[in-house]
């Protein structure tokens, strides 16, 4: 039997600081690689905060891994001392939407993000209305700041009516009376740069006044990253190889630095649980297995149940295939999902719609769309091709509904 006081000891430790590798870290600005331009520009369109005015409302869109919440959070901590230098109070809310399900969740969640105890305000988990928070958002507003700054990271994932009304009453608060002594900000963070064309018109007025795309990583700005975080890592754990396989591996997939550093920690988690005293290439190419297991899964549990429903139907017919043919015409796979929504017992959606979940798969890169001519004078039509392994795709989707 294992000596319970040996039991956590580690001879080879390969982690130093293993918090430097999470996603919840923030890094000091001299350590946020390729965004000088990005976050001069967020600074530029909040300046107004720091001097008691109301800052502009922004959008800021990218793919998954460039940055857009790093690089926000980075903005928003570092207004709140510049502007109490000034006499200014700034307040931050920072949500994820993908946590709140409903308008009252939202609200909720707002308001005890900015409240403080020297407000004699409590906002309770449950219990009161949806009017009753917002009425306690608007008097701890204008009880402690003069300024607050609501951030929504996915913004596009408040998708009901009510959500998005609730937006709409967070942009004209001012403007409606409902603040007096308060200004306030929204900032929205997607990954869908689409996200604008679908919201309501008025919404898109409200907070489109100035908008933000992140281009993804490089190669060398990736290998800076994790260069930036080697300080997680003992002495001499890592290869000499390491970093620059891991970075190459991240920038083949679309620039994302979030992927580049799970890679470095799955693959120092896998050396470490082999009692190895050297991050080596073997473990990075296990570790990109991993994290593409990781990945698959993550993005595919945040798709709507119909998304989900073409991805099982594209990665079956793939197979029915045998994997020679992975081009599936849309009114085919259109066919084969309805199949689906059958054995899953739910009306299928209509085809316009479907195409759109189609355009969204293939923008978050699950699939590749291509239109295919059938020959002169004979039309053409779109094609859908599975980007990952069909059993890989098939046990996400597993796992997102058990």
């Amino acid at each position: 039997m294992i000596d319970p006081n040996e039991l956590f000891e580690n001879d080879n430790p390969i982690f130093a600081n293993k918090d430097l590798l999470r996603v919840e870290h923030l890094p000091k600005g001299d350590k946020i690689i390729g965004r000088d331009e990005q976050i001069q520009s967020l600074a530029n369109a909040l300046r107004q905060a720091v001097h008691g005015r109301t800052p502009n409302n922004a959008l800021v869109y990218g793919k998954t891994g460039t940055g857009k919440s790093l690089c926000t959070k980075y903005v928003t901590k570092n207004i709140v001392p510049q502007a109490k230098s000034n006499g200014v109070s700034v307040g931050v809310s920072y949500i994820d939407c993908l946590q709140e399900d409903s308008e009252t969740d939202l609200i909720s969640s707002i308001a005890r993000e900015f409240n403080s105890p020297d407000t004699g305000i409590t906002v309770p988990l449950k219990g009161i209305s949806t009017s009753q928070y917002y009425q306690k958002l608007w008097d701890i507003l204008d009880h402690s700041y003069d300024v607050g700054i609501i951030v929504l990271d996915e913004i596009d994932k408040i998708g009901d009516e009510d959500s998005e009304k609730a937006l709409m009453l967070l942009s004209r608060a001012v403007e409606a009376g409902k603040i007096s002594d308060c200004k306030l900000g929204i900032i929205g963070i997607s990954n869908d740069i689409r996200y604008k064309e679908k919201a309501d018109e008025r919404l898109k007025s409200s907070l489109g006044e100035q908008e933000f795309v992140f281009p993804p990583y490089d190669a060398n700005q990736l290998r800076e990253i994790l260069k930036s975080r080697r300080e997680a890592f003992a002495d001499s754990a890592l290869s000499e190889d390491a970093i620059p396989k891991a970075a190459a591996f991240a920038a083949k997939e679309h620039g994302d630095a979030r992927k580049a550093i799970d890679i470095l920690r799955f693959a120092g988690e896998k050396a470490e649980a082999e009692g190895a005293s050297t991050v080596t290439d073997a473990h990075i190419d296990e570790a990109r297995d991993r994290q593409e297991e990781a990945r698959l899964a993550e993005l595919i549990s945040c798709q709507v149940d119909h998304s989900q429903y073409l991805l099982i139907a594209l990665a079956m017919k793939t197979k029915e295939n045998g994997h020679t043919d992975g081009e599936v015409p849309t009114k085919k796979l259109y066919e084969f999902y309805k199949t689906i929504c059958d054995r899953e017992g739910t009306d299928p959606l209509k085809i316009r719609r479907v195409r759109g979940l189609l355009d969204e798969l293939d923008f978050l890169s699950l699939i590749d769309q291509e239109y295919k001519s059938r020959g002169r004078g004979r039309g053409g039509h779109m094609v859908n091709t599975l980007l990952d392994d069909p059993d890989l795709v098939l046990s996400a989707c597993d796992l997102t509904n058990s």
